[in-house]
């Protein structure tokens, strides 16, 4: 039965930018199952060039191949290369074994394009293995092996996906006699089995040992000779599911290729966990920093809040007395004023403040000491931050612990709660005469007036009708600096706000100042992030040198896999598996990193300082992960394309 018939074959090579010299000239020969043909010839008679036509790795070339009469001329790439995977199989002289795979697994890597399961593919490597005699050598490496041993492996690796036509070259160029006759024999037995046979050697006494000589010279075919006839046996033939390389097995060479170079790998991949460590460690700072200041705002401002003050007649702030920060106080309200901020659309309710800013002394005991402010009770105040005592009700004084100390002491300032202090406040009346309000009011409680950052705390709280009742005596009154409107939801407080806004009014500033603060410190997080990314670029290029730097160690390895029938795409994708595991591993290392500093630090700020600043979220390590597998990736786009567009029959060369 005819396999392989080969019809009008010319090819010719440019030497130099010269004219083109052929290497085959008019080429007619038939081939059949069963066959173990010699293609005889010297160095440059053009044989090695017919064998990588015949296993479909040249395609320039002038006439016909046709395989079980279907043409390679007209084959899509694609098909080329399953023409490869289950036609053909490659045996080399240098015997081109993957190095860094065990005997096994270089016999099970054509099979891994199969449809075969992984215990399939194992059982088959081993009785072919066993076959041919390497049983006790299945696990070892191909440096741990002789040179028949290689070859014998390199024959098990060309039958794994039973093949039609087996191609050696030279199969024993670099073996001795006798391993050679043994070689030669193994070869034989196969062509009984009804595979085709094709030999390339420049040696006579190989070329005795087949069936059949075909000898080649100047690109010529001088004498077709038939030593004995083919053997008969039928080669069963069966349909074969190839498949593309999975990514199981992409990844399974990545990483063995990985563990030969681990030391530079791991640096690699320590490299560009600095960029994701800086990264991460920036951005979880920030949002620890932004959420620290908004909880500092929120346990002194209620959200549903929006605290309005009044301007002057020339839109200005007055620098006066005012609330709680004399830098900007403001116009007081009139009545009018507090009606139109009451009937502002889905305002609940309102609250007026004051404070009354350095004219107060309080007396207790014969000891004076000066009040800087006495504030309104607002419901920022809680009972639980109370020391001692609760809140204010008529006529009666909340004052904070500092102040309580300076009047009564350290250890005894709780003892003032139920006791009576004299109030002194210096005013001017209506005739712009000054005045002084003189009021006993009783300690209602010890206030644990916090640290409130730029929002400055009173050092005692009043009831504003206490207030004003003491203020009613000399026929004052007081009139609110700011007025408190509370939103019935949180969502209407921006229309609040802009409502506020329309009347004349605006928001405390206080607020838009630590709005203001929250921002700076987000774009300050994002800007260091944003250097720290550099680091990112920097790892970019370090991962794109090194794939570059393995596709150049692999090139033979490249080649070996378009051999068996591995397709552009497959080898692709064994690059991307590489820069994707390292991107991951870069990735894992630094979010490893991240979480040990920020446990760290987080310790020393809540030991120091009551307070953890990293917010290490789960995002974040999530969003460290993938920024570093998608960076390793589009490095690794170049090197991927450069080694998928490798010619198969240069990179077999490289050396």
């Amino acid at each position: 039965m005819t396999l392989l018939e080969i019809k009008h074959l010319n090819k010719s090579y440019m030497l130099a930018g010269k004219e083109k010299v052929p290497v085959l000239r008019d080429v007619n020969v038939t081939f059949e199952s069963g066959e173990f043909v010699s293609i005889l010839g010297e160095s440059g008679s053009g044989k090695s060039t017919l064998m990588n036509i015949i296993g479909g790795m040249d395609s320039d070339y002038e006439g016909d191949v046709m395989i079980q009469g279907k043409t390679l001329r007209e084959m899509k790439e694609i098909e080329i290369d399953a023409y490869r995977k289950d036609k053909i199989g490659f045996i080399f002289q240098s015997f081109n074994l993957i190095p860094h795979l065990s005997v096994l697994e270089n016999v099970m890597i054509a099979m891994q394009m199969t449809d075969h399961s992984e215990k399939e593919r194992t059982q088959r490597a081993k009785e072919i293995l066993t076959e041919i005699g390497l049983k006790d050598h299945m696990h070892k490496r191909p440096n741990q092996l002789s040179g028949g041993q290689k070859q014998r492996v390199a024959i098990a690796r060309a039958l794994s996906n039973d093949p039609e036509i087996i191609l050696a070259d030279e199969p024993t160029g670099s073996l001795d006699q006798e391993t050679s006759e043994q070689i030669l024999e193994l070869l034989d037995s196969i062509a009984k089995k009804g595979v085709l046979i094709i030999t390339v050697t420049h040696s006579q006494r190989v070329a005795d040992f087949g069936s059949r000589i075909v000898s080649v010279e100047d690109g010529c075919i001088k004498e077709d000779l038939f030593l004995k006839e083919r053997y008969t046996s039928a080669k069963e033939t069966t349909q074969k599911n190839g498949k593309n390389l999975s990514f199981a097995a992409s990844f399974k060479l990545a990483i063995n290729n990985m563990t030969l170079n681990t030391k530079r790998n791991m640096l690699v991949a320590t490299g560009g966990a600095i960029g994701i460590l800086s990264v991460i460690l920036m951005l979880s700072l920030g949002s620890g920093v932004t959420s620290y200041i908004n909880d500092q705002i929120n346990s002194s401002m209620n959200p549903l809040l929006v605290d309005v003050v009044k301007t002057s007649d020339k839109g200005e702030m007055k620098h006066q007395e005012g609330p709680p920060m004399d830098e900007f106080a403001n116009e007081p309200f009139t009545e009018q004023d507090i009606n139109t901020i009451s009937n502002i659309a889905n305002v609940d309710s309102i609250e007026k403040v004051t404070t009354i800013s350095g004219k107060s002394n309080v007396v207790f005991n014969g000891k004076n000491k000066e009040l800087s402010d006495l504030e309104t009770l607002t419901d920022s105040i809680t009972a639980d931050q109370i020391e001692a005592g609760t809140l204010p009700n008529e006529n009666q004084v909340m004052l904070t612990a500092s102040f309580a100390k300076s009047l009564s002491g350290d250890e005894t300032y709780k003892s003032l709660v139920g006791k009576p202090v004299n109030l002194y406040i210096n005013e001017m009346d209506g005739q712009n005469q000054p005045v002084t309000v003189e009021t006993q009011w009783v300690v209602s409680g010890i206030y644990d007036q916090e640290d409130k950052g730029p929002i400055r705390g009173a050092g005692a709280y009043v009831s504003y009708s206490t207030l004003e009742n003491a203020y009613s005596k000399l026929n004052l009154v007081v009139h609110p600096k700011q007025i408190n409107a509370y939103a019935e939801n949180q969502d209407d407080v921006v229309s609040i706000k802009e409502a506020v806004a329309k009347a004349g009014f605006q928001s405390s500033p206080i607020a838009s100042i630590m709005e203001r603060i929250t921002t700076y410190v987000k774009m300050a997080s994002w800007v260091l992030s944003g250097i720290a990314g550099i680091s990112l670029l920097v790892s970019g290029i370090m991962i794109l040198v090194v794939l570059n730097i393995s596709v150049v160690e692999r090139t033979r390895e490249i080649g070996i896999l378009r051999a068996i029938g591995a397709r552009k795409k497959d080898i692709r994708r064994i690059f991307f598996s590489e820069s994707a595991l390292l991107g991951l591993l870069s990735g894992v290392i630094a979010v490893a990193v991240a979480w040990v500093i920020s446990l760290v630090l987080n310790n020393i700020l809540s030991n120091t300082f009551g307070v953890e600043l990293i917010q290490l979220t789960p995002v974040y390590m999530l969003f460290g992960i993938v920024v570093s597998t998608l960076i390793s990736v589009v490095a690794g786009v170049l090197p991927s394309s450069k080694a998928a567009k490798l010619d198969p029959m240069e990179s077999l060369r490289y050396e």
